[in-house]
């Protein structure tokens, strides 16, 4: 696992970059760049210039539900999150006490059986843990007042969705000063999915993009490949391996990338989210190919990348898995450089703060035809 050194308090984005002072968008955000050893600091609106034409952003089109719903077991208030829709109907979901912040803190899952309360005569009744390695997260059903049994599985996800419109808000945790809307949480690349269901907590990679920078960028000759993976929550607390989430790579994408692969270019993901979606995708060979469903990939320095050469996302905690993911894109050593230099410059951490662009180690000869070229 990658050294990061202690994360200070005071470096945790509490409102989104816009809401920090007048004339911000959401480009305003810090960038951070590494090439193998070299670390250089940017704004995020300077991303066209530090990419070239032929180089291929894969973005991540899961848009964010309002995932966070108040219940009651017994007298006692709950907040649910819901994390998963699963093929039965299910939904995987986490249990958390409010507290004197208007935020969450952890609780224990548990025991099977138990019942909460939810707004419009909703019950939500725990069924098994998601995993035996934690019970953090269950796999729990819903069902009408008077334990009327829920629609059948393929409405379900539905049901859930409209629970969820009308009386949920988006997840928040500690960090964050204060609730914000949906929109905030949506990135520019989002889309409404087929069932309605989407990510419960934001791809926050892609956030810092604007329409203005994307023209900017196909302007220049970068493409821009979608992919999709609904994300379940992180929960900062727990520090563990990502489950099994729904993904989607179309064909056009598939083709895409591995065009770009032949070629010149850069296949750069925006995301973990995008990375491990992608990374699912490729066959022993190391083509791309056009695939969707479930997947339980956790990549690791071991397991390596196949067909992504770069990375461009948020800033992660001590031990968080995501960290082993970005020393299979650039190695320890470089990850350890980079965190080092984020701390040094006050960098801000978590989904509202600057974000890392790591790209591939060039040669001289190319980094000086790129610069000839701009």
């Amino acid at each position: 696992m990658t050294t990061v050194l202690h994360v200070p308090e005071e470096l945790s984005a509490r409102v989104p970059v816009e809401q920090r002072g007048p004339g911000l968008d959401r480009d305003a955000v810090r960038l951070l760049v590494s090439r193998g050893g070299a670390v250089s600091h940017h704004a995020f609106a300077e991303l066209p210039r530090l990419l070239r034409a032929g180089d291929l952003l894969v973005v991540n089109t899961s848009p964010t539900l309002a995932a966070a719903v108040d219940g009651w077991i017994g007298h006692a208030r709950v907040v649910v999150h819901f994390s998963t829709r699963g093929d039965d109907g299910r939904w995987a979901v986490e249990l958390r006490d409010p507290d004197e912040r208007g935020t969450t803190r952890a609780r224990a899952g548990g025991p099977a059986g138990t019942e909460v309360r939810l707004p419009g005569g909703v019950r939500l009744r725990l069924e098994e843990p998601l995993s035996a390695a934690s019970g953090r997260l269950w796999w729990a059903r819903v069902s009408g007042a008077g334990g009327v049994p829920g629609p059948a599985a393929a409405d379900a996800g539905a049901w859930v969705v409209g629970l969820l419109r009308e009386y949920g808000r988006p997840i928040r945790y500690s960090y964050t000063e204060r609730d914000q809307p949906l929109s905030v949480y949506q990135t520019v690349f989002a889309l409404p999915s087929p069932d309605g269901t989407g990510s419960a907590e934001m791809p926050s990679a892609a956030r810092p993009f604007t329409a203005r920078l994307v023209a900017e960028l196909v302007s220049r000759g970068v493409q821009f490949a979608p992919v999709t993976l609904h994300t379940g929550v992180a929960s900062a607390e727990a520090h563990e391996a990502p489950y099994p989430e729904r993904f989607a790579v179309p064909e056009a994408s598939a083709r895409l990338i591995n065009a770009v692969k032949a070629g010149d270019g850069r296949v750069v993901a925006v995301g973990t989210t995008a990375v491990r979606a992608v990374e699912s995708a490729v066959g022993a060979d190391g083509a791309v190919r056009a695939r969707e469903g479930w997947t339980d990939l956790v990549v690791t320095p071991e397991r390596g990348v196949r067909a992504v050469d770069g990375l461009l996302t948020g800033l992660h905690e001590p031990e968080a898995s995501h960290l082993l993911m970005l020393e299979a894109v650039a190695g320890r050593a470089a990850i350890d450089r980079a965190y080092a230099e984020a701390l040094r410059g006050s960098y801000l951490w978590h989904e509202f703060g600057d974000v890392h662009l790591i790209l591939p180690e060039e040669s001289p000869h190319t980094e000086h035809c790129c610069r000839n070229c701009w």
